[in-house]
């Protein structure tokens, strides 16, 4: 069933989700010719300036898409197999028996049983996000910081193991994610980045959209706003980063139009071959990193409600940004939503989350764009 744009219900929701407590957020809400933009709130506290729908933005995981499509073109061109065992392309990388059991696949939809390096490379984050004592300290202390992708590597690799290779559920790890930026580069000949940006970003026509070596956002952009789940009180701006620490797991720059139009030449064939976006769709149950069991496929993973279509698309998170990117799986109707501020909810006595006005009025926004 097509609902048609309710631009006056959008409006409407884009401004609740600012008056619950968000600085800032905008989003583009498209159905078929139809395009909405939205914005609400300030990108930066201290001037007061305002977001625009047109702003730069990190898009945090919603890089692992771009990433997965990288690796599936090679799969389609015979370069790679995306069941041969990461051990045959990486040895030094993923050694011995691990390497021969761990397939590409599997580090794409995050069955590998590779652990998560993110805790030993910011000590102070410990078992994020679970633990009630863990401390932003970490995050002042690698503002600039130049990570080397094999040493953040090594960390997950010789970290306990998450799960046995290929058994379900998964554990989501930002471990796989840096492993395929090497496997491309070992077939490319060229870094991940520079073979995303030719014949992903530039393949699909997008002119805002990036994946830097630098920590600075280039353009109009918001700032970026951490609270780390109230320990950072005011939050506090970490728009300037280096992104070395998450690569090509998480380091894109994008505007909400980008997306849009990426998830849509994607889901429309146009990125990978039919056969290739079909193994994209394929899911398994992965456990994220805020503990939910969902399902996710080879850099996608879908979001529906109850007699409603489904929508393809992913989430991003990285700290102060979030972003969701989602389309619906016959590619006519589409949203991203950016956001620029993040961990709101305190957390209470055991480590969870606490509710927040934020949460509901973001599912309230989500529901309008996707359904109407």
């Amino acid at each position: 069933m097509n609902n048609p744009l309710n631009r006056a219900a959008l409006d409407a929701a884009i401004e609740n989700v600012h008056r619950a407590g968000l600085p800032g957020l905008f989003a583009e809400v498209r159905d078929g010719d139809q395009v909405w933009r939205g914005a609400a709130g300030v990108a930066d506290v201290v001037t007061g300036r305002p977001v625009t729908a047109d702003m730069r933005h990190r898009v945090g995981s919603i890089t692992k898409t771009f990433t997965a499509a990288a690796v599936l073109q090679q799969v389609d061109s015979g370069q790679i197999g995306l069941d041969t065992p990461i051990g045959r392309y990486l040895p030094q990388l993923v050694p011995a028996q691990r390497g021969d059991a761990i397939t590409v696949r599997m580090l794409i939809n995050h069955t590998s049983g590779l652990a998560e390096y993110l805790p030993y490379a910011y000590p102070s984050l410990k078992a994020f996000p679970a633990l009630a004592d863990t401390g932003p300290q970490s995050l002042d202390d690698h503002r600039l910081t130049r990570f080397d992708p094999a040493e953040l590597i090594e960390m997950g690799v010789t970290a306990p193991a998450v799960g046995a290779p290929g058994a379900a559920p998964g554990v989501y790890s930002n471990t796989n994610y840096l492993l395929l930026g090497e496997l491309l580069k070992q077939v490319t000949g060229t870094t991940a980045e520079r073979y995303i940006t030719r014949n992903v970003i530039e393949r699909a026509g997008l002119r805002d959209t990036e994946l830097p070596a630098g920590p600075y956002v280039d353009g109009p952009h918001s700032q970026l706003y951490e609270a780390w789940f109230g320990m950072i009180d005011p939050p506090r701006d970490y728009t300037d980063y280096d992104m070395s620490w998450v690569g090509p797991a998480g380091s894109l720059i994008s505007t909400v139009t980008d997306l849009n139009r990426f998830y849509g030449m994607l889901l429309a064939g146009k990125i990978v071959s039919p056969s290739s976006l079909a193994q994209m769709q394929r899911t398994v149950p992965v456990v994220s990193q805020e503990g939910r069991t969902i399902d996710y496929g080879l850099g996608l993973h879908p979001m529906d409600a109850p007699g409603r279509s489904t929508f393809w698309g992913h989430g991003g998170t990285v700290w102060g940004a979030g972003t969701l990117a989602m389309t619906r799986a016959d590619g006519r109707r589409q949203m991203s939503i950016a956001v620029n501020l993040q961990r709101w909810n305190r957390l209470d006595a055991t480590g969870r989350p606490q509710p927040h006005p934020i949460d509901d009025a973001l599912a309230a926004l989500y529901r309008a764009a996707m359904y109407g």
